[in-house]
């Protein structure tokens, strides 16, 4: 019998209810790591903001508890709980349980909101072991839980109330997931984010594994959002806002936009569709800088800035400095997402209406405000001028052969394989870790580059500056991928370029600086998970006969050394790693099977260029602050 004969319809599978969420959890969250965790969270946070975008909600409050599971509550008006007479199901249980339910495919019901698909709540609600969901309204309290996304029991009352709302609380399934832990930090920053978006909206944030707790409540909107985001640097300009709701064939677009320019030399521009943050940006975003690109070189061209004839400037010099939110609303049957996770916008109709909206708008400002014109055009003819000298400055050092040819870096021990995706990069601090280093790898895959001393801060360095420097042009041609306009990913040499630095306050200073190298100037490198940390041990302990442990914290080592229970122990401390021999650098920090490393990843982009910027800038107030507030958690070594 052929393998054909084989394939019958009784190998055709329907997947009922929410089994395809189970089936293929990164379809409908992005993944089942830590990204994929924090997506429930997002779900089940923004079906509250909904309510208060519709005017209903006010209070929006976040409990991580101690059992790991997550509580969000509101004051809106209450998942429906009366029977929908086409199903004969309450409106809760069809919007927990169905694929493609809900109220958002009702303009009537919501005039905008971040939902779409209606596969929100009912995916969280598949991939958690458990779930509870209380609505207060009609002065009742209903309760319905629920198992792996099935009803554990109908839907019942529990009691009386006066109040309206939605109360759930939902336990990620440890099978689905590769991590439990939530992360504080990410979602404390997400809920100011959507605080500053949604004026007037009150949320209450807490951790009862911590007791950490923070309340947010702007009055500003995305003005004071962008305050924020340009509180470590230095304005050339005030805040320039609009916001204009616009009637296309499609749908009526609210549009509000606030942007500010400053002396630095990254950009940070977040985008919004009905508080979604749209990472990947879209046809907002395009329409923005579509505006933003015509309405300064128009400006430039009237007040006799840019000549007839003369080369306008380009979107990059634009971009140099400024600091943006782009922020949309419109009904949510009318978006179109690129998936689920909805981090691109792809509404076609949305880009002239941004357009529209900011040219006008911004005609208007420079018009009223000259300074600020004449600022932001002056901060753009630099950036431009910067661009011209540093590419003249680039291909005189590249016409020299800084790097041309094959010939790779004379300290590089590079490996044997030539599979980018089975090799890896040791950037290694110091000769004498390097020659360690060398002797102890795994040449099939494992290659070493040992680099001396601390390297140039990059966080203001031109381009020519980076090329003409030996410890950066080693690593660059070791790479392979080129850098700048000539940067080429298929040309990386390593899917893994791991730092290897000294477990110390120097290593940590090391790391940093070539963390903002590549997140500066190789930042693809980082977007593809291709940059890591190596994680060397502070310590050797040994004991008995040839027993040894390493270990990473002088907490870990007392805790350690105390359950040894009075047994000779020897301590050995590390000071860095040229004091490991080969054989003890395999065993901790080279070897796949024991070492520790810590991908590089950027969650939130402009809090990782406020964090660059605060650290490696020149300016040193914004510095001295966060190392004041920290230094009485620093563990100093003397």
């Amino acid at each position: 019998m052929s393998a054909s004969d084989n394939y019958t319809a009784a190998n055709i599978q329907v997947l009922e209810g929410l089994e395809p969420v189970r089936k293929r959890p990164g379809m409908y969250i992005g993944s089942t790591d830590e990204r994929g965790l924090h997506q429930l969270f997002r779900e089940i946070v923004d079906n509250s903001v909904d309510e208060a975008l519709a005017g209903y909600a006010t209070r929006i409050a976040v409990t991580i508890n101690k059992d790991g599971s997550m509580t969000v509550e509101d004051n809106g008006r209450g998942i429906p709980t009366d029977i929908n007479p086409k199903y004969q199901l309450s409106g809760l249980e069809l919007a927990m349980t169905r694929l493609h339910a809900g109220g958002k495919f009702d303009a009537q019901a919501y005039k905008a909101s971040g939902g779409l698909h209606g596969v929100g709540a009912a995916a969280v609600n598949a991939l958690s072991t458990r779930m509870t969901v209380t609505v207060s309204q009609k002065g009742k309290v209903f309760e319905q839980s629920y198992k792996t996304g099935n009803p554990d029991g109908p839907l019942t009352t529990t009691g009386k109330s006066d109040k309206t709302g939605t109360k759930t609380t939902f336990w990620p399934d440890p099978t689905i997931f590769s991590t439990m832990e939530w992360n504080y930090g990410l979602i404390k920053n997400e809920i100011r984010d959507r605080a500053y978006l949604v004026s007037k909206l009150l949320f209450r944030i807490k951790d009862e594994r911590t007791g950490a707790e923070d309340n947010f409540y702007f009055e500003g909107g995305i003005k004071s959002l962008v305050t924020h985001l340009n509180a470590n640097k230095q304005p050339v300009s005030e805040v320039f806002y609009v916001n204009k709701e616009i009637t296309t064939p499609v749908a009526t677009v609210d549009v509000e936009v606030a942007m500010q320019y400053h002396d630095g030399f990254g950009e940070s521009v977040e985008s919004y569709v009905n508080v979604i943050n749209t990472t990947d940006g879209g046809t907002h975003l395009s329409g923005f800088r579509t505006a933003l690109t015509r309405a300064l070189n128009d400006y430039g061209k009237k007040i006799g800035a840019i000549k007839e004839g003369q080369e306008s400037f380009i979107g990059d010099d634009l971009r140099e400095g400024l600091t943006a939110v782009v922020y949309v609303k419109m009904a949510a049957d009318r978006l179109q997402f690129e998936s689920q996770t909805k981090t691109k916008l792809n509404n076609a109709e949305i880009q002239p209406a941004v357009f529209s909206v900011v040219k006008e708008a911004l005609d208007t400002y420079f018009e009223e405000n000259p300074r600020d014109g004449r600022s932001i055009l002056e901060k753009v003819f630099l950036a431009a001028k910067a661009r011209l000298a540093a590419r003249a400055a680039k291909e005189a050092v590249i016409r020299k052969g800084a790097l041309e040819g094959s010939t790779l870096p004379g300290k590089l021990a590079d490996c044997q394989s030539r599979d980018p995706s089975q090799s890896e990069l040791f950037i290694v601090e110091g000769d004498s870790a390097g020659g360690s280093a060398k002797q102890g790898r795994d040449r099939k895959f494992q290659a070493i580059l040992p680099l001396f001393g601390k390297v140039l801060n990059t966080e203001r360095a031109r381009i020519d500056q980076i090329i003409n420097s030996d410890k950066f042009k080693s690593l660059i041609i070791a790479i392979g991928a080129g850098i700048s306009d000539q940067f080429n990913i298929e040309k990386l040499r390593y899917h893994r370029i791991i730092i290897m630095a000294d477990a110390d306050v120097d290593g940590s200073h090391i790391k940093c600086l070539y963390l903002t190298f590549l997140y500066r100037h190789l930042p693809q490198l980082i977007e593809k998970g291709y940059v890591y940390v190596a994680l060397p041990p502070l310590y050797k302990v040994e004991w008995g006969k040839g027993n040894k442990k390493y270990v990473y914290t002088e907490e870990e080592k007392e805790q350690f050394v105390k359950t040894l229970d009075g047994q000779k122990v020897n301590v050995q401390r590390y000071k860095g790693l040229g004091e490991m021999n080969a054989t003890e650098l395999w065993e901790t920090t080279l070897n796949p099977e024991n070492r520790i490393i810590k991908q590089v990843t950027v969650e939130d982009a402009s809090r990782a260029d406020q964090t660059f910027t605060m650290l490696m800038s020149e300016d040193v107030s914004g510095r001295k602050r966060f190392i004041q507030s920290r230094a009485k958690t620093a563990n100093l070594d003397i």
